[in-house]
Parts: C-alpha cells; structure tokens; sequence
C-alpha cells in the first residue's frame, strides 16, 4: 500500500471521444490523505484515504477541511467518491475483513460533516467506488484473489450494480477476462463515466485506464480500448464542471 502521505495527480486528458490516444498534462499536489480516492466539484477537491478525508481548494490546493474516523463513526477503509447536490458519496467496505461488508457512506460536502450511509450488508462483494451517471447510481463490488477475498472467489466475481434513486438494483454485469488480468491478483479500484460516455476504471497498481461499455447483450462489460495513464491504479474521478479533466 502507498504511504499516507503521497502526490494527489491530476491530468487533463484530451481526444476521449476520438482515436483513442490521450494526451495528458499532469499537475500534482501534495495531500496527506491521498491514498485511496478522490472526488471532486465545480471548486474542491476531495482527497481520500482509508480512514480520512481532505477538502482542498481546487486552485491554490489549500486544505479547507479534514475529516477523519473515530469510536463513534467506526469508518473502516473508505474508497473513491462522487459530489452529488453537495453531498459527498464514498465507497465503504470493511476490507480485508470477512465477510465482505460495504456501505455508502456521506458527508456534507461543505463542512466534511458525516450525515448518512446506506448499508449494503453482506451482498456483491467489497465496494470500491461509486459514481452517478445517467439519473442512476453505479457501485462497483471488488473480489480479489489474494489477500482479502475469499478462497473460493478470485476477482472474476468483481460486479458493477445498477441502483435507482432508492437504492434499489437494477442491472448488474461483470469484467470482461482481458482487464480481469490486467488487475493481477487485485480488482477495480476506481470507476468514472466519462463525458464520451464510456466508463473508465482503473485497477490496483498498473498505470491505465479501461475505457468500458455496457453490452449489447449478456452480462459482460466490454472492453472498448486501454488508454495509458500517469498514476498507479486507485480512485478516478471526471470533474463534470471542467470536462474532460480527470483526478
């Protein structure tokens, strides 16, 4: 695992709806909390790391406000997020524990105050991010094949959910067998649609992106290109306000 206090990267990446190669100009900064995810709005950034949370300016990279684990909001290992109507949504899991739990759990996106979750229990997996796209929510559910997933369950079981408004599932698919090879003994650890449309993850460590579709027919997501990409693996996030910048 990184150390807690690594490079928060972000780059603009240009050309997503075209040929497939992407230019990047990375700009990075310093966040004590970058280890896990991130998540972002018209003006902040949110850093995340297992047990804490930054709010850094998106300008000057100021840190605004830090949020962190206690007895009382026992958050175990928190993952990539997404601002919706400022609110923040982070992925929750109890990883390496098991039995796998997951959760969604929120925060005020302007004080970094914890004001809710929605509990998954025992369900699809270890969830690692979460997105909004297309009026839904989409929540991905990591298995892994080594340390932290279950021996009869290798990271073919990673699933993406479909939810409405009252988290309800609706659809549900799995990862095609090229990218579950490039996660390795890992899964996908961070997932943002993006403004052409396509759904872009990232594995555990390796430096890329997969840029994925729904299928057309069946339960597996499809593979539409590997875009090299300047971090290692772990959360992603589109800045919907400034498209196309990826953090």
């Amino acid at each position: 695992m990184r150390a807690e206090r690594a490079l928060a990267s972000v780059c603009l990446l240009l050309g997503l709806a075209g040929c497939g190669h992407v230019h990047a100009a990375q700009v990075a900064f310093e966040a004590e909390e970058a280890r896990q995810g991130v998540a972002v709005d018209e003006d902040y950034v949110y850093v995340v790391g297992t047990q804490c949370i930054g709010k850094y300016d998106k300008r000057t990279h100021e840190r605004l406000a830090h949020w962190e684990a206690s007895d009382a909001l026992p958050i175990i290992h928190l993952d990539s997020g997404v601002v919706v109507d400022q609110r923040l949504y982070c992925a929750h899991s109890n990883y390496p524990e098991k039995p796998m739990t997951s959760s969604v759990e929120i925060w005020d996106a302007d004080t970094l105050e914890h004001v809710g979750n929605h509990s998954f229990g025992i369900g699809h997996g270890s969830c690692t991010w979460v997105d909004r796209h297309d009026g839904w929510w989409w929540v991905a559910f990591a298995h892994y094949a080594g340390h932290g997933g279950y021996p009869d369950r290798d990271n073919a079981w990673t699933t993406l959910v479909r939810y409405d408004d009252e988290w309800r599932e609706r659809e549900a698919w799995v990862f095609p067998k090229d990218v579950l090879e490039r996660f390795g003994d890992y899964s996908c650890s961070g997932g943002s649609w993006g403004p052409d449309g396509r759904l872009y993850c990232t594995g555990h460590d390796r430096p890329e992106l997969y840029a994925l579709a729904l299928p057309e027919a069946g339960s597996v997501l499809r593979l539409v290109r590997l875009v090299p990409f300047p971090n290692d693996g772990q959360g992603i996030a589109f800045d919907r306000s400034t498209p196309p910048m990826l953090y």
